[in-house]
């Protein structure tokens, strides 16, 4: 089925149509007269599915952005794609509400529709740094740092023996140089009763500090330790869980309640010293604004190819700074959604780390041609926009069954 040829009822009455046509803007800029020629998708198939997309553009000039992982990106992409046509990519800003205003109706409040923006979006700033000849933090802001505190996301074969976890922990920051580290709590322990109810006995709750106890020890100061549950538990089992683990040097404890119910998670914050931090399902600056307002967060994590893209990640973070709220972003993308968030937490004050996901994927750096990760920090690049350069060999190579290859520049 073709996306793009779907009809389009909103744009016979909508009022807010963004459209360089519509809004009277013109492409007469001089050298800068750039329009966009097409968007392309494609899906590789990495520890994750990465929802690769690219903007093409009358330049010769391609940029490479990236959705979130997973199903329905690319049919919303492409459906957007005749959006875009003939639009100059350098106005990120109105190209991203345009698009967010003509899918008003197929919920671009968040979820599917936002990640898809948000991929749009990233080629945007990586096209955008090249036609200026800038990298794309200089786009939004400028940098308070020149590289990039990452954060390894630790796994190991049996996640539930803490001894394994400390294993781990101690190989990652010894061998690869990380200073700063996660696991995962939400792994079975054997006292499970019943997995539906979200409710935590006590031999479940000891058993999860014992993973945090002997993960934490075994690091010492070398490291900060954050521990992810995924959204697992209910409000009274993260209330004790967080509470048991007050004792130790906890970085953070990642989504321990659903994500709906602000309310609760206002609860669960504020009855704990431990760092609690949410953010990933979380969209806009719209949606994070009661988590700064009613204090529901210690450190906020949104994903920069599903929330909104980067300069809205951007107000996410100019947003909690005002609440003196620090930023850990979470990510799971190939290089290319791992950039991005590097030039967003370059240009943010507030800015912790960002995470790294595919340390296991022996290929993920092979998707492109500049080295990114060096013992746990990223540099960040001067190059023009995103500053890497895809490997479109190795792209091809990964590509998950079925998809199809974008075309090159």
């Amino acid at each position: 089925m073709d996306y793009r040829q779907l009809s389009d009822p909103n744009a016979e009455y909508t009022m807010r149509d963004l459209s360089a046509e519509t809004m009277g803007v013109s492409n007469s800029r001089g050298p800068r007269d750039v329009e966009i020629t097409d968007v392309q998708t494609t899906i590789v198939d990495g520890n994750y599915p990465w929802t690769l997309v690219r903007v093409y553009t009358d330049a010769g000039l391609v940029g490479n952005g990236e959705s979130y992982w997973g199903a329905g990106e690319r049919e919303i992409i492409e459906r957007m794609a005749p959006f875009l046509e003939g639009e100059n990519p350098l106005d990120i800003d109105r190209l991203y509400e345009h698009l967010v205003q003509k899918l008003s109706g197929e919920g671009s409040i968040a979820g599917k529709a936002i990640s898809a923006i948000s991929g749009i979006e990233l080629a945007l700033h990586d096209v955008a740094g090249k036609i200026l000849d800038v990298p794309a933090y200089q786009l939004i802001g400028g940098k308070y740092r020149d590289e990039m505190r990452m954060y390894c996301d630790c796994h190991t074969e049996d996640e539930a023996d803490p001894d394994a976890c400390a294993d781990e922990a101690e190989r990652v920051v010894d061998d690869l140089g990380y200073d700063a580290l996660k696991f995962d709590l939400d792994v079975p322990s054997g006292h499970e009763k019943d997995r539906a109810n979200r409710h935590l006995r006590g031999p479940e709750i000891e058993h999860k500090a014992e993973i945090v106890e002997k993960v934490t020890e075994r690091v010492g100061d070398r490291a900060d330790v954050a521990f992810d549950c995924h959204w697992s538990f209910s409000s009274g089992s993260a209330h004790r869980l967080a509470d048991r683990l007050e004792e130790y040097d906890v970085w953070w404890l990642e989504d321990p309640i659903p994500p709906e119910n602000h309310d609760v998670q206002a609860e669960v914050t504020k009855r704990t010293s431990t760092p609690i931090t949410v953010g990933e399902n979380v969209y806009r600056n719209h949606g994070n604004r009661r988590l700064f307002e009613e204090q529901a967060v210690d450190i906020v994590a949104p994903d920069v190819p599903r929330v909104g893209g980067m300069r809205e990640t951007r107000k996410i973070a100019d947003l909690a700074d005002m609440y003196y709220v620090p930023v850990a972003m979470h990510n799971v993308s190939s290089p290319i959604g791992t950039m991005a968030s590097i030039h967003v937490g370059a240009s943010i004050s507030n800015s912790l780390a960002v995470e790294y996901h595919s340390y296991e994927l022996g290929w993920w750096s092979d998707l492109v041609e500049e080295d990114i990760i060096e013992d746990g920090y990223a540099e960040v690049p001067e190059k023009p926009g995103l500053g890497i350069t895809l490997d479109l060999d190795a792209v091809e190579e990964h590509l998950a069954d079925g998809a199809e290859m974008f075309d090159e520049a």
